[in-house]
């Protein structure tokens, strides 16, 4: 995928992740409902069992495609003599740099299947976003992030995520805004490096 244009989500593979499952567990409660009336072991199985395996799809599946991918992505580019110089593994967003070659390679949660290796001098800027919010007491954040723009595509890669609000002077804030300050350094490092 090397010189494509950065393309965070796949479509066809975001609307398949959530509705083949639903179609699959409408289709059992259908099938269940009509062959065996609603009643007994088979038809509560069913209904039961494709929402059960739905719900862990939706928990664990799309996690457990995006770790195989990211190795996957990982040795090939050992293959091809690309220097990993730094990685960071975000939730949703894998970030390697080549400071050596000027290059950077993506891989995205949502597009597993892609991923992106371009030169760093296609990266325009890059920055923190302590995600900041509220006033006085009630200041805190529960996102941390780098941003960065690849070929005019905002890229945003979470270095602390919660859901609940912390003080910014929290220990996790002030971790996830060091990680995402190193990062902003090492892009931006790599950039003018390869201009």
């Amino acid at each position: 995928m090397e010189n494509k244009k950065v393309k965070k989500v796949n479509m066809l593979y975001l609307l398949g992740y959530i509705l083949i499952p639903i179609v699959v567990i409408v289709l059992c409660a259908w099938c269940g409902a009509t062959f065996f009336g609603g009643k007994g072991k088979i038809a509560s199985a069913l209904f039961t069992g494709p929402f059960i395996l739905s719900v862990l799809w939706w928990v664990f599946g799309g996690r457990m495609i995006y770790d195989r991918k990211r190795k996957a992505m990982e040795k090939e580019l050992d293959a091809k003599g690309f220097v990993r110089n730094h990685t960071f593994k975000g939730s949703d967003c894998t970030v390697i740099v080549d400071a050596e070659n000027g290059q950077i390679a993506l891989l995205f949660r949502w597009n597993p299947f892609a991923y992106f290796v371009l030169p760093t001098s296609r990266i325009s800027k890059a920055w923190v976003d302590d995600g900041r919010f509220g006033a006085g007491f009630m200041e805190g954040s529960n996102r941390v992030s780098f941003l960065f723009l690849a070929d005019g595509v905002k890229v945003r890669v979470n270095t602390f995520f919660s859901n609940k609000r912390w003080r910014m002077d929290s220990d996790y804030i002030l971790t996830g805004i060091s990680k995402a300050d190193m990062m902003v350094k090492i892009l931006e490092a790599a950039r003018t490096q390869n201009v």
